[in-house]
């Protein structure tokens, strides 16, 4: 008898949410949800920012194996392209490598599948990306990414072409040091 009667006992005592208190946990996880998705997105943001400014630099490491063979850099209408193949046209490069400057047959773009800018006149350059709109300006998340950051004075020449051929918007990039510019 004493069992049957903790059996009831437990069978009544056990009640279900209310359709209330499960709405207010359900508001509770997508707001705790919305939380976590925002601090992912920020932090894959930032990791490309710096995916970005890694392959600008091993590009400049490149660029400057290439100056160290040829004696010059390639020229803006050349791009990125030089370091692939060798540069038929403008300054010639006699000791150009069989293999090129980069292992592949492209040069790599950047984390949003866009191509990297590269300008230079043959002594100086510097190498940029649109960042995430793949376009010219921007703030935020579509700032553009550049390897030297912007100086006052030096600027180098405004490219008809960037390194697949497409306009460049006639924006034009400065020189400056090694670092990347603010973001």
């Amino acid at each position: 008898m004493n069992s049957n009667f903790f059996q009831k006992t437990l069978s009544h005592n056990q009640k279900g949410f209310s359709l209330i208190e499960i709405l207010i946990a359900l508001t509770l996880l997508a707001l705790a949800g919305t939380f976590v998705v925002g601090k992912f997105l920020d932090n894959l943001h930032e990791g490309q920012v710096n995916s970005a400014k890694i392959q600008m630099s091993n590009l400049e490491g490149r660029l400057k194996e290439f100056r160290r063979k040829c004696g010059f850099y390639p020229m803006t209408e050349q791009g990125l392209e030089a370091l692939v193949t060798k540069p038929s046209g403008g300054r010639e490069c006699k000791d150009y490598p069989q293999n090129g400057f980069i292992d592949g047959d492209a040069v790599p773009k950047d984390p949003w599948d866009h191509d990297f800018v590269y300008e230079s006149d043959g002594k100086i350059f510097n190498i940029y990306s649109y960042g995430q709109d793949g376009e010219a300006g921007g703030e935020g998340t579509d700032a553009d990414i550049y390897l030297k950051a912007a100086s006052k004075g030096a600027a180098a020449p405004t490219p008809d072409k960037t390194n697949s051929g497409s306009d460049a918007g006639g924006a034009s990039a400065t020189q400056g040091n090694n670092e990347a510019a603010p973001q």
